[in-house]
């Protein structure tokens, strides 16, 4: 019987040990499933770089500060709305100048909060940027020309244009709801610092050929950040501090997740402050000009918040990552992120509005509508 307690020490010295080596990887994973938890969402939600790899995105120069204006009468059911959109922090501004900025559920304004999917908007600037500056020669190119690694794969075939569109044709399944779903599966990938981009180059199935269907896949956006650094040879944080953030005055510190090898989760990793969504959707509704500088193309401003995929009738429709409501008035856009996160800008009226949320009902069938009424009625309160 000695043997067997001796084995059954080295057993247990084994597991602990394995605990130890692991440990990281498996406070990461359990964080991922306990993220969205009604105790834990917000506080995640402005502290995401400490339960996941993050890499810091460089800026330089002083904050931009953001003027302010007469502040915005509240409609009556304001509070209550707050509460079924389970807001936490939102910045309105009308000309530029803030009207209203508030913050909720224990956040202030200082937090990084997740974008979740707004990221996908900043991608598309960095885009035409770099379409400007010569780096991506076309949107007709192969994605494969400026990602060699993707060759054989899903995407091999797949444009510039078509991963702008969410027009790869490429399978992707983004139901958040099911454990098993190729979007649940690459947030694994994330939380166990594995590479995304050995995920995007592992996936081998399509449902269309593409530039022939639109179907929103996320996945898509990653693609674009991987042509972007093979275009430019940098990685995403340089580029998006150089040429956005640090024109645009962000604040703090901003910064992405990452997966285990330091590479941007480009498509909803971002997090940035309130003020500093708010001053991307301002810089969109001025044409790309920002503090008395020409940011991103007047011409990929219009291009990319315009209806360029092959949606539905009668469905949203998709620009180069931007959104399009199917009854918007001329000059509206927005981005959009899970769990309630907007950039909504609205031209005619001059109004942008920040929001951030941690709204786990942000599927029921009346949360959206819910979102987009309030925000189209702060554009007409504030321009009547």
């Amino acid at each position: 019987m000695v043997w067997l307690r001796r084995f059954l020490l080295l057993l247990v010295v084994l597991v602990a040990g394995l605990s130890l080596w692991k440990r990281d990887e498996i406070l990461r994973l359990r964080s991922t499933v306990t993220l969205f938890d009604e105790g834990r969402i917000v506080e995640n939600f402005s502290h995401m770089g400490e339960i996941f790899h993050s890499v810091p995105i460089p800026v330089r120069g002083t904050v931009t500060p953001l003027p302010d204006g007469a502040q915005m009468r509240l409609p009556d059911d304001w509070e209550a709305w707050l509460d079924r959109r389970k807001v936490t922090g939102i910045v309105v501004l009308d000309e530029g100048r803030v009207v209203h900025e508030s913050y909720h559920r224990g956040t202030g304004p200082a937090d990084q909060r997740i974008s979740w999917s707004m990221a996908k908007s900043y991608v598309s600037a960095l885009v035409g940027i770099s379409l400007e500056r010569g780096e991506i020669a076309s949107l007709d190119d192969p994605v494969v020309t400026y990602v060699p690694a993707l060759a054989g794969g899903a995407y091999d075939g797949a444009t510039v244009r078509d991963v702008l569109t969410m027009s790869s044709g490429v399978e992707f399944d983004e139901d958040y709801m099911d454990f098993w779903s190729d979007i649940n599966q690459m947030g694994r990938v994330l939380a166990l610092g594995r590479s995304m981009d050995a995920f995007a180059a592992a996936l081998d199935r399509t449902y269309a050929e593409p530039g022939v269907e639109w179907h929103y896949v996320s996945i898509d956006t990653h693609v674009l950040a991987m042509v972007l650094r093979g275009a430019t040879g940098r990685t995403l944080p340089d580029l998006l501090g150089e040429r956005l953030l640090t024109p645009l005055g962000a604040h703090g510190s901003p910064h992405y997740l990452a997966d285990g090898y330091g590479v941007a989760f480009a498509l909803g990793g971002l997090n940035l402050t309130v003020r500093d969504y708010a001053r991307l959707g301002e810089m969109f509704r001025n044409d790309g000009y920002f503090d008395g500088r020409q940011i991103v193309p007047a011409d990929w401003v219009a291009t990319s918040t315009a209806p360029r995929a092959k949606t539905r009738p009668g469905a949203w429709q998709y620009g180069y990552q931007w959104w399009i409501a199917e009854d918007a008035p001329e000059g509206e856009f927005m981005a959009r992120g899970i769990y309630g996160q907007y950039i909504y800008v609205n031209r005619q009226a001059g109004i942008v509005v920040a929001m951030t949320a941690a709204d786990r009902g942000f599927r029921d069938p009346e949360a959206e509508p819910d979102a987009i009424a309030m925000l189209r009625r702060i554009a007409t309160r504030l321009e009547d």
